[in-house]
């Protein structure tokens, strides 16, 4: 968990703020998963701070959603034109990767138990 709120701070992704009338403030919590490896041990512990964005309203606290997602098909598409061309194939993963994303609309959550 202390990785996660690293990040979050590291991104200066939130501010202590006094709470204002009529501000919707959602709430966020932590989130623990295991990761196991196909033998079955265990890989290694995820932790996550969420939000409780169900209790945003559309046209009130946001206008829009988007989360860009490949198609599979684009993908085994973009994998065969590589392979055909013998192209190298890699693959990254971007840490905390929501964290460089800037958003138009202020959100406001409380603070979850711990910080």
């Amino acid at each position: 968990m202390d990785t996660e709120i690293d990040a979050l701070e590291a991104q200066h992704t939130r501010d202590l703020v006094p709470r204002r009338p009529k501000m919707t403030v959602i709430g966020s919590r932590r989130v623990y998963a295991l990761k196991f490896l196909i033998d079955g041990s265990l890989e290694r512990q995820k932790a996550r701070v969420v939000a409780q964005g169900f209790l945003q309203q559309f046209g009130v606290d946001y206008e829009e959603t988007f989360a860009p997602v490949a198609k599979m098909q684009t993908v085994r598409s973009l994998i065969v034109v590589a392979v055909t061309q013998d192209w190298p194939l890699i693959q990254l993963d971007v840490k905390n990767a929501f964290l460089h994303g800037n958003l138009k609309e202020t959100v406001s959550t409380g603070l979850h138990k711990g910080g």
